[in-house]
């Protein structure tokens, strides 16, 4: 018999879709905030007020002795993703227009995909490379017609999009801690780090400055990121990152009305292509017999979905849960359960499905 998957499917597309609009919708703030507090002071002030706002969440949770490749996997995501990434980020838009920069994050996607299929072993279909390019392509033209390709922000933005193409992969294999845990230890450790090395370079910023940068990064970091993992755990990095893709459009859209960037018809056209190759990934799919072996670890366990059922799995306590072997068909995609090779001689999208085992 073959499952489908689709309430998890449509909770991982919501929630990159609401990360991607919250960070979107950051974007032209940060521009905004940058000149006040300086690049470094501000990435830190950023990922503590992510820090702060999902700290509630994390009171509840069960504390638990995590592997040691999960913990080294988190510090990976610590410095690259909350960081180097920021930091490249803000200098960027401290000398580039914020509409250049936020159709330049769309280079993230690029290291995201190529990065999770490569390390992560995520299948990638015909659908899903095609609806990829068509969103790289979108924000690549644009971005050039901006005549900012080879300039020193686009070269900045590129750093940063390749620091959290990579955390974006890391991030998504992270089962042994919640969404909220990974967003909390990455905003309180790399905004401690920057903070004070912000400064001593820059020195304090106005109080209300700092307090703005706090509320941003609580909502377009905090929230954003937090949701991002989760919708990314029942997508796959690289789909979920597919997702993430219209965020740099929702800022360049904004900055009109925030900073008073001139949005041109080329904005649009572009914005439209996006949200058709976002369209092409939500109805790519892949379908074969698998066999899952045990696994271990740690999340919410859905009642709806067959892997958790009551046969297939044995909880420890709390969300920590092994899963049993046992063998099924259904679509799929590359989420927490479906961490196995594909034979890419029968690999197939929605269109072309086939049975066969993984060990």
């Amino acid at each position: 018999m073959k499952l489908r998957l689709a309430p998890a499917r449509t909770r991982g597309w919501v929630a990159c879709s609401l990360a991607a609009l919250l960070f979107g919708g950051a974007t032209p703030f940060t521009k905004l905030l940058v000149d006040d507090a300086g690049p470094i002071v501000l990435a830190g002030l950023l990922y503590l007020g992510a820090a702060l706002a999902v700290a509630p969440f994390t009171l509840g949770e069960p504390r638990r002795l995590s592997p040691t490749g999960q913990r080294t996997k988190l510090l990976g995501a610590v410095v690259l993703g909350g960081g180097v990434a920021p930091v490249l980020l803000l200098l960027a838009l401290d000398r580039t227009p914020s509409t250049t920069v936020s159709l330049l994050l769309n280079l993230e996607l690029v290291a995201t995909v190529v990065i999770a299929g490569v390390f992560l072993r995520e299948h990638l279909g015909r659908g899903t490379l095609f609806g990829g390019g068509l969103v790289v392509l979108s924000g690549l033209l644009l971005a050039g017609s901006h005549g900012a390709a080879f300039a020193p922000g686009a070269v900045l933005v590129a750093g940063a999009c390749i620091c959290w193409g990579a955390d974006n992969a890391i991030t998504a294999s992270l089962d042994a801690y919640s969404p909220a845990r990974v967003t909390l230890v990455k905003g309180a450790v790399a905004g401690s780090v920057n903070l004070s090395i912000g400064l001593v370079v820059g020195g304090l910023p106005p109080f209300t400055t700092a307090l703005a940068g706090m509320a941003v990064g609580a909502i377009g970091y905090g929230l954003s990121i937090t949701l991002w993992i989760s919708g990314a755990r029942l997508l796959g990095a690289a789909r979920g990152q597919v997702v993430f893709a219209t965020a740099p459009f929702v800022g360049a859209l904004l900055a009109w009305p925030v900073l008073g960037d001139r949005i041109s018809g080329g904005v649009l056209v572009a914005f439209a292509v996006s949200l058709v190759g976002v369209g092409v990934m939500a109805l790519s799919h892949h379908s074969h017999h698998h066999r899952h072996e045990s696994l271990t670890h740690a999340h919410s366990i859905d009642a709806d979905d067959p892997h958790h059922q009551p046969d297939h799995i044995e909880v420890v306590r709390g969300d920590l849960h092994q899963h049993l072997p046992f063998a099924h068909d259904h679509e799929h995609l590359p989420d927490i359960h479906h961490r196995h090779d594909h034979d890419h001689d029968h690999d197939h999208d929605h269109d072309h499905d086939h049975d066969h085992d993984h060990d």
